[in-house]
């Protein structure tokens, strides 16, 4: 979930009358029109300054801008050894596996050793008078709404080569198959199937060992249903878990900052019209297409919590957001609104963990990684200043800090990382504690 033409605040139920038939059009161009107007109202601040660059550069400057940032940038180009789950209805999910020793840790000079590849299969553990060697924890990353495995660039650098990772992507987005229920059944996405899904990545890609599971936003919503569905599952094998940027249920009371009026006609309208051109897709991605840069500062603005974000990172996360067809868009969208997991919290109550937000999400709001932490007494608890939806990318020292002491905390003991020097730890950002929290942080 990281922009508002992709992740409306959750409704309150489809809008009537949108249907196909004689006159379906003619009601879904009338309720487009009035979604069309609270869009605006949430957009006004990006679009001002996509006007005010617009008297500045033309069209096709900007679009080689951007064509330079993809080449340029070499965010989610990192790769693990691939395979396939395969969920219960037949769905095959993309994941990959980096083990602890796919890569070169630091020497104790600095230097690294000679660079490995993970494109062969990993040759099974030695084993000793008879018996195989204690399999290592696995590190389990569950990306947002509209994104990708590849969010997790900068987490993903950071581990290499330290500790055994997981990183898939959830039914529809990125290398994963759209979803068989809903292309032949017609039968919409819900928050439980991701979590049937995640089980299936696990039975795949981490069958034994203890388990530290990590979720943003929709992923993290995707681990508490995992825990809501398999609660023995975490009693016998998760060692901690993270939630960063995500929510328990409520998602219906979000503004997105807007005024009431605005709010009040996003929950109402845009679930039908996102329904309605998501069975028109070819039309709607050409329309998204002729507005990239309007779509681009949108996405800035509820993505990032400043203005002065990376070019690149802010090119990655259009182009991660870019890649979700509209259809999966709408598909997945009434899945929020019915999502309430608070409940579900409770197997992770007295493990090691940690929930983080940034200070300016308005996706999702720190008050509801506040009611999670609530939740989980033993929960590090890091909001985390002058950040936004995508702290991962935005503030990627201070996650991947928080996530390391997470690690610690768990009883894991991380290899110094490619290029790090023995010891050393990354800055840290600003962080604020919020006010009245009396549990351990970090």
């Amino acid at each position: 979930m990281a922009d508002p033409l992709a992740t409306p605040a959750p409704g309150l139920g489809p809008a009537p009358g949108l249907g196909l038939g004689p006159g379906g059009w003619a009601r879904a161009g009338r309720r487009a029109g009035i979604a069309g107007v609270a869009i605006g109202v949430l957009a006004a601040g990006a679009a001002a300054g996509v006007a005010v660059e617009r008297l500045a550069m033309g069209r096709d400057v900007r679009r080689r801008a951007r064509q330079a940032l993809d080449a340029a940038g070499p965010y989610g180009t990192l790769r693990g050894t691939p395979g396939t789950a395969v969920a219960d209805d037949g769905t095959e999910l993309y994941y990959e596996v980096e083990e602890a020793d796919d890569f070169p840790a630091a020497l104790p000079d600095g230097t690294l050793p000679e660079p490995q590849t993970t494109t062969t299969p990993r040759r099974r553990r030695r084993r000793f008078a008879g018996r195989r060697d204690p399999a290592p924890l696995t590190v389990v990353f569950s990306h947002g709404y509209c994104l990708t495995q590849d969010s997790w660039h900068f987490q993903r650098a950071a581990l290499r080569g330290r500790v055994r990772t997981v990183y898939w992507d959830q039914r529809s987005h990125g290398r994963s198959a759209r979803g068989i229920s809903q292309l032949a059944a017609d039968e919409p996405v819900t928050i439980e199937q991701l979590g049937r899904d995640l089980k299936a990545v696990v039975d795949a890609a981490a069958r034994e060992g203890p388990l530290l599971l990590v979720g943003h936003s929709m992923g993290g919503m995707t681990i508490m249903a995992f825990a809501d569905q398999f609660p023995d599952a975490v009693r016998e094998r998760v060692a901690g878990a993270a939630f960063l940027g995500t929510s328990s249920g409520d998602l219906g009371r979000v503004t997105f900052g807007l005024p009431a009026a605005g709010a009040w006609a996003v929950r109402h309208f845009v679930p039908g019209v996102l329904r309605a051109l998501g069975s028109r897709a070819e039309l709607a991605e050409r329309g998204r297409q002729a507005t990239a840069d309007l779509f681009a500062g949108i996405i800035k603005h509820y993505s990032f919590g400043t203005e002065g974000v990376d070019p690149g990172v802010a090119r990655f996360a259009e182009r991660l957001l870019e890649s979700t067809p509209i259809d999966v868009v709408a598909e997945f969208y009434p899945a929020f609104a019915a999502h309430e997991k608070g409940e579900a919290l409770a197997p992770f109550r007295d493990l090691p963990g940690l929930v983080l937000v940034g200070d300016r999400d308005m996706v999702t709001p720190p008050e509801h990684s506040e009611r999670i932490a609530a939740r989980m007494p033993d929960a590090a608890f890091e909001v985390i200043e002058d950040a936004g939806h995508l702290a991962l990318l935005e503030r990627p020292e201070r996650v991947n800090e928080a996530l390391a002491a997470l690690l610690a905390r768990a009883g894991v003991r991380l290899r110094p990382g490619p290029g790090a020097q023995p010891g050393a730890r990354p800055g840290a950002g600003p962080v604020r504690r919020p006010r009245g929290t009396s549990r351990r942080t970090l």
